[in-house]
């Protein structure tokens, strides 16, 4: 950025060339980790750092403990939101609980996941008592709950 400064008595006059610089703490990698490694908490250390992309940074090392790098990180290098994703909680073939609820009664059968997939993803799970599949959101790694928007989501 350039900018001038000047003064009428005595008459002078100077431009100035300026280079702005933010930092803040942000997340970094404590030891390099893997593309598609579940990140810890010991995993992350908080480090003051030039920051260029500040929608990116992240300052909180709970926000990354628990999710999974898509990228490999080397130790030191801050943890960017966009490197962020859920990890796999269900994978196929596991058994899953499917749990439907409504208006306090509860209904649990067993299913097997068809897909895998992230918390809130829908995947396609079978229903073990009627072998009907559905379409359901995964909650954790051992519930899903049905997801009915129209009579076509079942199939027989």
């Amino acid at each position: 950025m350039r900018f001038e400064a000047s003064c009428e008595d005595p008459e002078w006059r100077s431009e100035f060339v300026v280079r702005a610089a933010i930092s803040a703490e942000v997340v970094t990698a404590a030891r390099s980790l893997r593309a598609g490694d579940v990140i810890d908490a010991s995993s992350l250390a908080l480090e003051r750092r030039e920051v260029t992309a500040p929608e990116d940074a992240i300052s909180d090392p709970a926000l990354v403990a628990g999710k999974t790098s898509r990228r490999a990180l080397r130790s030191g290098q801050p943890v960017s939101r966009r490197w962020l994703i859920e990890p796999l909680l269900v994978r196929r073939g596991t058994n899953v609980a499917i749990v439907a609820r409504n208006t306090g009664v509860e209904v649990q059968v067993a299913g097997e996941a068809l897909a895998a997939g992230r918390r809130h993803e829908i995947i396609q799970v079978r229903n073990k008592t009627n072998g009907r599949v559905i379409r359901a959101r995964v909650i954790d790694a051992n519930t899903v709950e049905p997801v009915i928007s129209s009579s076509s989501d079942v199939e027989r």
